[in-house]
């Protein structure tokens, strides 16, 4: 039984895995893990209104402005990726 339950449960994780790509995994770098969370940060703040708003009015700026900067950050949130030393 408990084969049983272990192959359910890496079946709902796997699923989970691929219908979130930002979930991550055990082998997932921190450059990755924290470029995921700030495009969900930033996703989240471009989706919702009242947060659009807010930001606008702390900033000063138009909300479609801030829309449209929140939406070109998520391109490399952390700026570009580490270098990969080949070895």
């Amino acid at each position: 039984m408990s084969s049983e339950l272990r192959y359910t449960a890496n079946t709902q994780l796997e699923h989970l895995h691929a219908r979130y790509t930002g979930t991550g995994h055990a082998d997932i770098a921190k450059y990755d893990w924290v470029t995921h969370q700030h495009r969900d940060t930033l996703a989240s703040i471009v989706s919702h209104p009242a947060l659009a708003s807010y930001l606008a009015i702390a900033d000063g700026e138009a909300i479609g402005r801030v829309k449209f900067e929140m939406t070109e950050r998520m391109l490399q949130p952390c700026g570009p990726p580490p270098r990969k030393d080949d070895d």
